[in-house]
């Protein structure tokens, strides 16, 4: 009998997986792809779980990826239902991760139960590797798995990630890259002082804004051929200062930069870095800079199994898909170290929003995308 994407997707959102807890919805998972003759294991990292399952053990090995970890629901009083009470409505599934991701997770499974009933012999492997990371700080998800499993010599062949790439209809787009992310927390050092003697004081509050003023008039590049220019936007201005006749001592920033692969997080610290140095001579004072990046910029060139998604895809939707490196960072900028791969899945107007909601119909033609992929990836 067939796994129904429907009951899966309730199943799943019903695990209150707030990351980087898991309350249960791994084993859930687990259970599910036993049933079907997976081999599971799951990879604890920490306070982190972590799903690799794996059917057949020929090459070549075809992996979906994606994460079962979603975003706190907020205020529920906002909410029409309960987030982690999935409920059927206007032919829409409303809960926690109906969107991003777990309803995909669903679609995938039920395509796979169908691959499997109608190719009961088939040549290769299918595997899945699951987070529980992946909203958070993605320290002891993915990344730490693509690790593992390179240290196991496991071979992936092509990897898709179920994220919601779509904008506004199923079929739009498919993401082949995505830029990189490196943010930054700057730190201004002045002397503090009196407001009514500023010459006895060296004020951070105006420098930040000067060296903030210099960040945003970066021109990094006009864009390339597959991404959208870089950008840098400052997300916080911290003067811990309760006192309105004080100069303070110090002034904080934070920004962030996504860029595209004209740039390395290495050349662009080396560009902001001798900005800092001059900026602070020229106005006496210190600083301090923390990066953090969170991936590089990737892409994967277009190939034969890129174009037989897309054709999919279209015959299914009758819309064929951008091929995309918009949007933010996803795990596959951890799993393109171990295999080529893309983003396809659900439509993401509702992810991370008060009442995230998927269509059934949209439920029922995903899991059909995913069986014809498996169908042709292994023919």
């Amino acid at each position: 009998m067939p796994i129904s994407e429907l009951k899966l997707a309730k199943e799943l959102i019903r695990k209150p997986s707030i990351t980087p807890k898991d309350a249960g919805a791994i084993n859930l998972l687990a259970k599910n792809l036993r049933s079907l003759g997976f081999n599971c294991k799951v990879i604890n990292f920490k306070n982190v779980k972590n799903l690799y399952a794996k059917l057949g053990k020929s090459s070549p090995n075809f992996c979906y990826a994606g994460h079962t970890d979603v975003v706190p629901p907020g205020n529920i009083s906002d909410w029409s239902v309960n987030p982690f009470r999935p409920t059927v409505k206007n032919n829409r599934l409303i809960g926690r991760g109906a969107n991003d991701m777990k309803s995909s997770i669903a679609c995938f499974v039920a395509a796979v139960s169908r691959f499997k009933t109608q190719n009961k012999k088939f040549k290769g492997s299918i595997s899945i590797l699951i987070t529980g990371d992946e909203e958070g700080i993605a320290v002891n998800g993915t990344k730490r798995v693509v690790k593992y499993l390179k240290k196991k010599k496991e071979k992936i062949n092509f990897c898709l990630v179920g994220e919601p790439t779509n904008p506004n209809k199923l079929g739009e787009m498919i993401k082949i890259g995505r830029r990189g992310s490196l943010t930054g927390k700057l730190t201004i050092f002045g002397l503090q002082g009196h407001v009514a003697y500023p010459h006895r004081a060296n004020n951070p509050s105006t420098i930040i804004i000067k060296v903030l003023k210099r960040l945003k008039d970066i021109k990094f590049d006009k864009g390339t051929k597959n991404f959208q220019a870089t950008n840098l936007e400052i997300t916080k201005i911290n003067i811990n200062n309760n006192t309105d006749n004080v100069i303070p001592a110090k002034a904080e920033a934070t920004f962030n930069i996504r860029f595209n692969n004209k740039h390395s997080s290495k050349s662009i610290k080396k560009r902001l870095n001798k900005i800092f140095n001059n900026m602070s001579k020229k106005n006496k004072s210190n600083f301090k800079i923390e990066y953090r990046v969170s991936g590089e910029a990737f892409l994967t060139k277009p190939n034969k199994t890129t174009f037989m998604v897309q054709n999919i895809i279209k015959k299914i939707t009758k819309i064929k898909p951008k091929l995309s490196t918009t949007g933010g960072t996803s795990d596959l900028r951890f799993i393109k170290a171990i295999s080529p791969g893309l983003e396809f899945g659900l439509v993401g107007k509702t992810m991370h929003k008060v009442d995230e909601a998927v269509s059934l119909k949209d439920l029922k033609n995903l899991t059909k995308i995913y069986q014809n992929i498996l169908q042709n990836y292994f023919k």
